[in-house]
């Protein structure tokens, strides 16, 4: 939708096709009995991407503190906003931490800095454009790509909870962050730099303004309309095939997952052997709680319960058999938000790293009673951490990854497409100028990456390699 309205300011005559009966894709909605939660994302940073889009059409307000978090060790604390307050809280943590931090957060900006321009804002055509481009930058040494995310956070941080803290953003672009290159330091920057943000009435909001924003440009979105067939002539995209009829076009952009692009939509059998040989991104497990009685509690907006033992949970989600993380790192969003609920309730959004659905692999979601079994382990696990809302939960929702699966299309429910699991993957995700003329990628699972803002900079990529009309 963001590339559409780029495309359409452009001059462009733009129409969309959705396979679903609404708009957003992973950016979902679930409503019931006046509860109205968000099933996808749940923060947003960078805001300044979506103003190029929407404008003010959304209400967002900045976050403080970012998080709240209760490590293995059953130490409770806050991420601030600012940096003067962070290097104080983690100061609190244990002394000498502040020194540590403000080190590290150094060389995360430094990451940035060299890592921004090049990798996240501009378009990419395979390894030797990334060659290319780390010559240019001339700083190897900082963007380090023999070292993982956790070696550079153990390379900083005596203490383990900062570790730890660090390796959680490595699920941000799901993935392990033991293979995981140092390079997603530039996530904690970017969070931190930019802001955690909220937008009122909930992140949907922001596909709501963007339909809103469509029909303003007369661009036409037709639901329920499944593409079955890119249509090329001599090799070149030249429309799509829609219920059974051709839609010619000079351009097609795709928003499916880009394993699905070039598995069924499109011939492109090189491109599809390069994802088989990629390793899937993490996928999630989803409670959407209706808790009664009204906010009595110290929990952050967002809110991380750590297991005791974290790196077993990668064990759990990336080993040779992987299965439903035994003792997860717990994510809960709480919003203080009266438009997401009836008064005196909240609407809990609850999520835990999984596998993805693969049954013929041995793991199946699907399975009678197992999504029910696993969200009663989540909920007392939430208890022995502290925060234990059984006894005021009304209903419950469950979403597992095979929900997440048939919902978008993406395979075994994999939110970022592929992982950026090993030094190079992060930036050798699909091009979004496909190897088929005419035709472009945007989205999730295609460069720079999954997650609000990367997709919002996909947009801009694509828009800006289609050009004007």
């Amino acid at each position: 939708m963001a590339c559409a309205l780029r495309l359409a300011a452009a001059g462009h005559r733009v129409q969309i096709f959705e396979a679903a009966d609404s708009v957003g894709g992973k950016l979902g909605l679930f409503e019931r009995d006046g509860f109205r939660f968000d099933t996808g994302p749940s923060l947003l940073t960078m805001p300044h991407l979506l103003r190029e889009v929407v404008g003010d059409d959304v209400t967002m307000r900045r976050l403080d503190p970012v998080a709240g978090y209760r490590f293995g060790d059953g130490t409770w604390w806050n991420a601030p906003d600012g940096e003067d307050s962070m290097a104080a809280a983690v100061e609190r943590l244990r002394p000498g931490n502040g020194a540590q931090w403000a080190r590290f957060w150094a060389r995360a900006q430094r990451i940035w800095d060299v890592s921004h321009e090049p990798f996240l804002e501009s378009p990419r055509a395979g390894a030797l454009t990334l060659l290319r481009q780390a010559l240019q930058v001339g700083d190897l040494k900082t963007m380090a790509p023999w070292r993982s995310l956790h070696s550079l956070a153990a390379q900083h941080f005596t203490d383990p909870r900062l570790v730890s803290f660090v390796d959680r953003y490595a699920t941000y672009a799901g993935s392990d962050p033991r293979k995981a290159p140092a390079a997603l330091a530039a996530i904690v920057f970017a969070e931190r730099h930019f802001g955690a943000w909220y937008v009122d009435g909930g992140l949907r909001r922001i596909a709501e303004a963007l339909v809103e924003r469509l029909a303003q440009c007369h661009v036409p979105v037709h639901l329920n309309a499944t593409v079955t067939r890119i249509e090329c002539v001599n090799g070149v995209a030249r429309g799509v095939e829609v219920d059974g009829r051709i839609v010619a076009a000079e351009v097609v952009v795709a928003n499916a997952d880009a394993s699905q692009v070039y598995g069924r939509l499109v011939d492109a059998p090189r491109a599809l052997r390069q994802l088989r040989r990629a390793k899937p991104s993490l996928s999630g497990f989803v409670l959407c709680l209706a808790v009664d009685g009204p906010r009595n509690h110290d929990l952050a907006h967002h809110t991380v319960l750590f297991p005791e033992r974290y790196d077993d949970e990668f064990d759990d989600l990336f080993g040779p058999a992987p299965r439903p993380v035994r003792d997860p790192a717990i994510y809960l969003s709480a919003p203080n938000d009266p438009a997401v609920a009836p008064p005196g309730s909240q609407a809990w959004f609850v999520l835990v790293n999984a596998p993805r659905h693969a049954p013929d692999d041995g793991l199946d979601w699907g399975a009678p009673g197992l999504a029910d079994r696993y969200a009663d382990r989540v909920l007392a696990q939430m208890a022995e951490r502290g925060v234990e809302v059984r006894p005021q939960v009304r209903w419950r929702e469950i979403r597992t990854p095979a929900d997440l699966a048939r919902r978008t299309g993406s395979p075994g429910g994999s939110i970022y497409g592929t992982s950026s699991n090993g030094p190079m993957a992060a930036f050798l995700r699909p091009a979004n100028r496909s190897p088929v003329p005419g035709l472009f990628l945007v989205g999730g699972s295609s460069h720079p990456g999954g997650g609000l803002p990367l997709v919002l900079l996909s947009a801009r990529i694509v828009a800006g390699l289609v050009g004007p009309a």
